[in-house]
């Protein structure tokens, strides 16, 4: 394989540790792609929010595609760059759908500028260890335009939850998952990290052919599809490892930087 111009990768589960770190192995091979000429992309379900200790660990250098395409946020200055919003009638109708067939839904919405979330919306992982976000009813939640709407089950298998949500408003917007918990993000409609990436990589000249991807779970499945090619690491979900054209060491062992660093030498 001769070196891709595009390297695009997951950032949680996938290049970085399972404490949210950068190793220092990765941030290595990271910048061996720079040096070398080619284009980093991190594409990544976070909100701009959760990307400050990333964009220290890469030393504010590039671009990140987050909330699963919604926005383009510049590492340097750590600002939104570009946005595909959902607006509020669509946001309303969805909820009103999703909220008649599975009532036990909770919803939250990440901001172009923030979060916010109903009183019965369970934090999780980050935003679990602190205080974060509005605590809002449901009208105040959907009344203006956001990059991502999340509903969240008690109890539902993921897997089983995103099929339920796609069958309801697939036609609305793009329902995806991305943790082990029964947490749906919707993004506008046809908004995925393959739809961004494809764009940036477009305004570089750079094809699909000559982009490689990184992935472990299903909202990376649309940007694993359309890269030409493709790794997840070990710890990957089911429908991830059979998706791909290869695999790698798992996110803890550095399996990103493994594959780099034997491409970018």
């Amino acid at each position: 394989m001769g070196c891709p111009r595009l390297v695009a990768t997951d950032l949680d589960g996938t290049a970085l540790r399972s404490d949210g770190t950068v190793s220092p192995r990765t941030a290595a091979a990271f910048a061996r792609v720079e040096s070398a000429g080619a284009t980093l992309i991190f594409v990544t379900g976070r909100p701009p929010r959760w990307m400050h200790a990333v964009a220290g660990a890469v030393r504010h250098r590039g671009l990140a595609i987050c909330a699963n395409g919604a926005l383009v946020y510049d590492l340097h200055t750590e600002q939104i760059v570009k946005s595909h919003l959902i607006p509020p009638d669509v946001l309303e109708e969805v909820v009103r759908r999703l909220r008649e067939k599975v009532p036990e839904l909770a919803f939250s919405v990440e901001y172009e500028g923030g979060f916010a979330h109903e009183s019965d919306f369970r934090l999780g992982g980050w935003d679990g260890k602190a205080v974060a976000g509005l605590r809002v009813g449901t009208a105040t939640l959907i009344s203006r335009p956001c990059a991502k709407l999340l509903a969240l089950h008690p109890r539902m298998d993921p897997d089983i939850l995103q099929e339920t949500v796609y069958g309801l408003v697939g036609d609305l917007v793009t329902p995806t998952h991305s943790s082990g918990r029964a947490l749906i993000e919707m993004s506008a409609h046809g908004v995925t990290k393959a739809s961004a990436l494809a764009t940036l990589a477009e305004g570089r000249e750079i094809t699909s052919a000559e982009v490689i991807a990184f992935g472990d779970m299903p909202n990376d499945l649309p940007m694993l599809r359309w890269a030409g090619t493709s790794y997840a690491v070990a710890n990957a979900h089911a429908e991830v490892l059979a998706a791909v054209d290869h695999v790698t060491a798992a996110n803890n062992d550095d399996g990103v930087a493994r594959v780099l660093e034997d491409l970018y030498r």
